[in-house]
């Protein structure tokens, strides 16, 4: 936004690469890195209110202890801002001083934090990246496959039109002829007339309704799959950075944007084209009239628009606030035993019950100016209601127009009145839906995982040994130490690595690197290649993505159960399940008894991430779904340290025979699973220390024998 400010174009997408943006947000050095990186001078510091005002604007000030926001203004009585996710926001100097202040300095003053940035000459000189004009051709693509229900959709809207605008003139009619005549028949006539049309409107509005819920269908299914398609195609490392929250609101975006299109654009699009017509008969009528209608229109649309920015603001405020009180109900839910078991139970309630005060005040501030904008709306409704009768009484008491007349300018009036009331709807809806169309387009401007430029390899060599060069590895993100640095270490092919360290050593991340989930690393890692310096066998970058993770079975910490069948959750990838590598899988990781003592077998059906199993169970599971696949390779992140010893002993002699003639990297703590490893490599604070054999490694009484020396065998 500062950017942009001063002249240069950034997508949010490049901007939170650079700044190490992940699922907790970002941080304030990562924001002020970025920024000199950029071209901009900074400086973070917290200051007090009247500190602030001497500042250069705008700045980046932290909001609510949660949230960034540019500062773009501080006056007397008045500070405004502009938050990333809902605009220009004025606040008076006590309301700010709430969600800014964070501290108190040594004087006692309420203090907060604040990044002010410059422009340097590098600024200037750097290039920025071409502006992403808000593009709506993913949408308007699929409006096309659907473009002849859409003519149908307009034919039927143009033709109620029609037949609506015939209603005043036969209700004039049935005035001034048939009853001034006193000829009933006519008035029939006209009636039953006035009927079938009518009954054509309610078919043609069936009709309509049923192909609009066709279009519908259409969108939502071609929109939503090509949604999914995109999502598949996407860095794994992507779903590690963002919420599900995130893109579950991506979908909900959509939805919106369907909305608009098929519900309140087209509606629009129609109620101006019935405007413009029962406009210009309503000045065949007069003049004078259609002059008041306008003014009283005009006055309605304007008063409304005055209360826009105040309702954004109430909005804002009551978003806040309920995302407080569901995160307080569900903390009170959830941890209702810590609460009981600690005697929290009164500070808990009183937290909710200020929430709730608070929720109350916020919806009196709500209603107090719903209902004045509501009373001005009527007021103005009914003045220009008023004038109008006053004018059509004396234009008929003048003889300027019949009776008739009249009853049909007042059916004209009401059909005006209709669509100024849809456009005043039509600016905000518009409005959403241009903000999710903007987080659509970030989602379809990403790059793919794989280059369409380029082609990838869809081969294992013939020797399956992974040598690994010089391989250094960060998280992105300011101030962040390397996780892995310098590694040169060779898997050799079918054979068992186990990997073992403390926590934080990097045995995750060297595991996750060799799945590329992440692929922002330095160093070289090559497929076919047994030695670290060689540069035979095959670049790790040249591999296919998919083709790589089909030839790789995975048990990771975090791993996901699905809310399917177990026959489900262990054949997830195939679509024919074959029930004898589903038993010989479940046999392998000993869970075969357990799944044969429930009620329905293979075929219960588990609760979302597993519900109703414990953990070692799930991970049992996990293991029975990377030994069905079948793989080359098998990586296994800490797979076994939820289960007891008995289970352990009996999996590991399963696996240890399941392994023979495959390439296994196994991570894990325990002494039980890697003391037969081939090779076990200790990693410390990202570097090699150690590599042999069990024995080995215990002669040397180095890391490794410290990592263990109170487990059983060595302690004795």
């Amino acid at each position: 936004m500062i950017a942009r400010y001063y002249g240069k174009v950034y997508s949010g997408e490049t901007l939170r690469n650079m700044t190490g943006f992940n699922r907790g947000g970002v941080s304030l050095l990562g924001i002020s890195d970025t920024a000199e990186k950029i071209g901009f001078r900074t400086t973070a510091a917290k200051v007090s209110f009247e500190q602030l005002e001497s500042a250069i604007f705008p700045a980046i000030i932290h909001w609510n202890g949660n949230h960034f926001v540019v500062l773009t203004s501080v006056g007397k009585k008045e500070v405004k801002i502009a938050d990333p996710s809902k605009g220009i926001i004025s606040y008076t100097v006590s309301e700010f001083l709430k969600h800014w202040t964070s501290s108190k300095d040594r004087d006692g003053i309420d203090v907060g934090v604040v990044l002010l940035l410059e422009p340097t000459p590098i600024f200037y000189e750097s290039e920025a990246e071409k502006e992403q004009k808000l593009s709506w051709t993913v949408v308007s693509k699929y409006l096309l496959t659907a473009k002849w229900q859409l003519i149908q959709v307009f034919i039927a809207f143009i033709i109620t039109s029609l037949l609506t605008l015939i209603v005043p003139f036969l209700t004039q009619s049935v005035v001034d002829v048939g009853i001034n005549a006193q000829n009933l028949q006519y008035v029939v006539i006209v009636l039953i007339a006035q009927a079938m049309l009518f009954f054509s409107q309610t078919i043609i509005g069936l009709i309509r309704s049923r192909i609009m819920l066709r279009i519908s269908n259409i969108l939502n299914i071609q929109i939503l799959s090509d949604f999914w398609i995109k999502l598949t195609k996407l860095p794994v490392s992507y779903f590690d950075i963002h919420h599900t929250g995130d893109t579950l609101q991506r979908i909900g975006d959509h939805g919106k944007i369907q909305g608009f299109l098929l519900g309140t654009a087209l509606s629009t699009v129609f109620s101006f084209f019935n405007f413009i017509i029962y406009a210009i008969v309503l000045m065949i009528y007069s003049i004078q009239l259609f002059f008041v209608f306008s003014v009283g229109s005009i006055l309605y649309f304007v008063w409304v628009q005055l209360f826009l920015k105040i309702r954004r603001k109430i909005n804002y405020e009551t978003f806040h606030l309920s995302a407080k009180e569901n995160n307080t109900t569900l903390q009170m839910i959830q941890g209702m035993q810590e609460i009981r078991l600690n005697n929290a139970e009164k500070q808990k309630r009183w937290e909710w019950e200020n929430i709730q005060a608070n929720v109350f005040k916020l919806g009196f501030k709500s209603l107090n100016y719903s209902q004045i904008q509501s009373a001005g709306a009527i007021l103005i409704n009914n003045v220009q209601g008023i004038v109008i009768s006053f004018i059509v009484a004396k234009l008929v008491i003048d003889g300027k127009l019949t009776f008739g007349s009249m009853l049909a300018i007042q059916y004209i009036i009401g059909q005006l009145s209709g669509p100024i009331q849809q456009w005043v709807g039509f600016v905000q809806s518009f409005q959403d839906a241009k903000i999710s169309m903007e987080r659509l387009n970030e989602i379809h401007q990403l790059d793919d995982e794989e280059d369409k430029n380029k082609s990838y390899v869809t081969q294992l060599p013939e020797d399956k040994s992974i040598a690994i060069n010089r391989l250094s590895f960060t998280y992105p993100g300011a101030g962040n130490e390397p996780v892995l640095e310098g590694i040169d270490l060779v898997i050799p092919e079918k054979k068992v690595t186990a990997i073992v360290g403390s926590s934080g050593s990097g045995k995750t991340t060297l595991v996750k690197l060799l799945l590329k989930v992440y692929e922002q690393y330095e160093g070289e890692i090559r497929v076919g290649s047994s030695t670290v310096n060689s540069k035979e066998g095959l670049k790790f970058n040249f591999l296919s993505h998919p083709f790589w993770r089909s030839e790789c079975g995975a048990v990771l910490q975090d791993g996901y159960i699905f809310n399917e069948s177990i026959a489900r959750n262990v054949a997830v990838g195939d679509e024919e399940i074959d029930y004898n590598k589903l038993i010989k899988s479940c046999s392998i990781a000993n869970i075969h008894s357990f799944v044969e003592s429930l009620p329905n077998g293979y075929y219960t059906k588990l609760g979302a991430e597993g519900t109703g199993m414990s953990q070692g169970q799930k991970q049992r599971l996990l293991i029975a779904r990377a030994v069905y696949k079948d793989p080359e390779y098998l990586f296994f992140d800490e797979a076994t340290n939820a289960l007891d010893a008995n289970n352990e002993k009996e999996i590991i002699e399963n696996l240890d025979l399941f392994f023979k003639g495959r390439t296994v990297v196994i991570v894990a703590h325990r002494l039980s699973t890697v003391k037969n490893a081939d090779k076990i490599v200790v990693l410390e604070k990202g570097k090699i220390e150690e590599e042999g054999t069990h024995d080995e490694l215990s002669a040397l009484k180095g890391k490794y024998y410290e990592l263990v020396k109170n487990q059983l065998e060595l302690g004795n």
